[in-house]
């Protein structure tokens, strides 16, 4: 196979592919159904042109008869009068017009037969267009009831281009928010450590950070120790001076005992 050969076989096949994807069955079946109204709107227009024809013939053939008997009637007349010339002459045009008259006939029998086969090739022309006009309905439902069924299905399943450029959407979507999620986790572990510097004045070190959380536990322990006194379980916890608690003031005696200078009687 030649060069040429082969591209002219490729570019039929790719043309016919893509004709094939772009064609629609029903437009297909609507063209086809139109062109064979054209063909029984022409068969038709035959059978009205041939029937012109005959009813024509027909009103010749009327006129002439009727001449005929006009030189009929005068050539019995031209006799009865003695005019044997006049009605010979009348008898002669008579017979000539019979031979139109016959011809005329023949010419309207064969009008008449083409008449009648147009009219039966009309007629099976048009059960013909009424039986395609049914089935090209049917199919084009049918065509119709599977592509919506074949786009539902595609959209249920999600291989359709629409639902699948929707599916990409959505997990570009899942996959940056999930990345931004893990990103202000680490960052906000950064900062708790102290590996970042917190600009905003709101950071506090990692000293301060350690005293506040052995606070916490502290006044967790104390407020489990007092709630054993309540139950009876241990005594009450004592307040520390860092909790701002006051000192137990001294006895009046021992105060007078402090006031006493030394070597005084008790």
């Amino acid at each position: 196979m030649s060069v040429m050969k082969r591209l002219s076989m490729i570019f039929k096949s790719k043309a016919n592919k893509a004709l094939d994807k772009m064609e629609d069955p029903r437009e297909t079946l609507d063209y086809s159904y139109q062109r064979q109204l054209e063909l029984l709107q022409k068969v038709r227009r035959g059978v009205a042109d041939v029937a012109t024809s005959r009813k024509r013939v027909e009103l010749q053939i009327n006129q002439i008869e009727q001449q005929a008997t006009r030189l009929e009637d005068q050539g019995r007349k031209a006799l009865s009068v003695g005019r044997e010339d006049l009605a010979r002459e009348a008898l002669t045009r008579r017979s000539s017009l019979q031979t139109q008259i016959a011809d005329l006939r023949v010419q309207h029998d064969n009008l008449q037969a083409e008449e009648e086969k147009l009219t039966t090739a009309s007629q099976r022309l048009q059960a013909k267009v009424d039986s395609f006009r049914h089935k090209k309905e049917t199919i084009k439902a049918t065509y119709t009831a599977a592509e919506a069924q074949t786009r539902i299905n595609e959209a249920f399943s999600g291989i359709s281009e629409e639902m699948g450029d929707v599916g990409l959407a959505i997990q570009r979507a899942e996959d940056k928010t999930a990345q931004m999620q893990a990103r202000a986790g680490a960052i906000d572990e950064l900062l708790a450590s102290g590996a970042l510097d917190d600009f905003s004045g709101s950071r506090t070190d990692d000293i301060q950070a350690e005293l506040d959380r052995m606070g916490g536990g502290r006044d967790v322990e104390l407020e489990l120790a007092r709630m054993k006194a309540e139950l009876g379980q241990g005594s009450a916890p004592q307040p520390s001076i860092e909790q701002g608690q006051p000192q137990a003031q001294p006895q009046p005696q021992q105060q007078t005992q402090q006031l006493r200078q030394p070597g005084e009687p008790a």
